[in-house]
């Protein structure tokens, strides 16, 4: 069956004789937890049995059993679950990177139906919908109390179809209301474009499309600029990107790493405990990197970011990540389902778990709120940009040539586009912005400074 991962003879002596002492006791207490699973397995029949005759409707028997497995995998943790047959093919299919819904990652907290991130391009990331947003109701019916497989049922339909669903965002005094049309979504996991000198990397989400994408898209992005020689780095932006695939994770960190671990995974068995290593090669050659997340970041994103961080071969910037330190196993299991379930926690190649902390960056950047366009008169914008060119009478400028003045207007048109920019995007701005410093110092400079961050 096929499995989706998604994160001294002293004693040995001394173990003998303590065993053959206490040979007696161990055997009952055996014999009477036996005896203990067998009453709640009667107990579980009775009740089953109970439901079936006396219950006001009629429930079908595979429904109650179904909801008797999902309860017990749910009780577990927020991220173990019943996957039925139809949730299961939306799994595969997902990981294949096109879907039908609204285009939002959630997960449970205490009962309640938050948003891990709304993804690039999706419908709910058209209509607002943000990290940390709560849904309470779907179409006026509440979800509160619900699994979450089912309350992601709700949210499920026929493409084209319009639902509504009310939110609470903190911040905001009162739930509201929004209404969202279901689409296909289809992600393209890796988006490169360049901003100036600098490679911006968009990674969306991690699926089997994740890695060949981003190679796709790296070398591309550095052709149009020119070549590795024109670059100053890498950005690999990770903002609201909830995770995915282990393997993904392991092979897009191991890009840019040359050696050493990217991760480790430790269950409850000491054999099944594995550790990632990096291979030999770098694709941004060396390249500074800065990584981009936010509250939305979680699980293989977060992956990426520590081996990145721990490795010093990236400057994380942002804010805090989701901290989903754990990874799940997707097994299948009789009658076509399958069934989710926590296997092991992740750790980071200097031993932490991230779980319930997140990954702090190296240098805290918020996001400010976009404020609400203005509309200006075009005289008074003049006159607050007014310089010496604009006066009358002024002085000309006879030390420069005019290759030199079309040089120097080029310059100032690229800090007005990085002035919009910090307008449009001020997290990414500011990661471009560091780029830009370590670029104008020496090389040299740049690797004893990463040589005594290391020490």
């Amino acid at each position: 069956m096929k499995k989706f991962v998604m994160a001294a003879i002293g004693g040995t002596i001394a173990g003998a004789i303590l065993t053959t002492q206490v040979a007696g006791p161990l055997v009952a207490q055996e014999a009477a937890k036996s005896a203990s699973v067998y009453e709640q397995l009667d107990l579980f029949g009775d009740i089953f049995e109970r439901i079936r005759t006396d219950y006001v409707e009629e429930v079908k028997d595979s429904d109650l059993i179904e909801a008797a497995i999902n309860g017990m995998l749910t009780s577990l943790d927020p991220h173990s679950s019943y996957l039925p047959p139809d949730a299961y093919d939306d799994m595969r299919t997902q990981t294949r990177g096109s879907f039908g819904g609204l285009g939002i990652e959630v997960t449970q907290e205490e009962g309640f139906v938050k948003v891990v991130s709304p993804m690039d391009g999706t419908p709910a990331a058209e209509a607002g919908i943000e990290s940390g947003d709560y849904i309470t109701h779907v179409d006026g019916e509440s979800i509160l109390g619900l699994t979450l497989d089912a309350a992601v049922e709700k949210m499920r339909g026929p493409v084209g179809s319009e639902i509504v669903i009310t939110v609470v965002r903190e911040g905001t005094l009162e739930p509201f209301d929004v209404s969202i049309i279901r689409d296909t979504i289809k992600l393209t996991a890796v988006k490169g474009r360049t901003e100036g000198q600098t490679v911006v990397l968009r990674i969306t989400t991690f699926n089997d499309q994740t890695y060949p994408n981003l190679v796709d898209s790296l070398k591309t992005a550095v052709k149009d600029a020119g070549g590795m020689d024109k670059v100053n780095g890498f950005v690999l932006d990770m903002r609201n990107n909830p995770g995915g695939l282990l393997t993904q994770a392991i092979k897009v960190s191991d890009a840019f790493l040359d050696a050493g671990e990217i991760v480790s995974t430790r269950g409850r068995k000491a054999e099944d405990s594995e550790r990632f290593n990096a291979s030999a090669g770098d694709l941004a050659e060396g390249k500074p990197i800065v990584v981009l997340i936010n509250g939305g970041s979680a699980s293989a994103s977060e992956i990426v970011t520590g081996a990145l961080q721990d490795h010093h071969r990236a400057i994380v910037v942002g804010t805090k990540s989701f901290g989903k330190g754990s990874v799940q196993t997707v097994m299948p299991i009789k009658g076509d389902g399958a069934m989710r379930l926590t296997t092991a926690r992740y750790y980071t190649p200097s031993g932490r778990s991230i779980q319930n902390l997140g990954i702090a960056p190296d240098v805290v950047v918020q996001q400010p709120p976009k404020a609400p366009a203005v509309e200006e008169d075009e005289a008074a914008t003049k006159i607050r940009t007014r310089s010496e060119a604009d006066l009358r009478g002024t002085l000309s400028n006879d030390s420069m040539s005019e290759d030199e003045k079309a040089q120097a207007e080029a310059e100032r048109t690229k800090a007005e586009e990085a002035a919009k920019l910090r307008l449009d995007d001020y997290q990414l701005a500011y990661a471009i912005d560091i780029l830009k410093g370590l670029s104008v110092i020496s090389p040299d400079v740049v690797k004893s400074l990463a040589d005594a961050t290391k020490n």
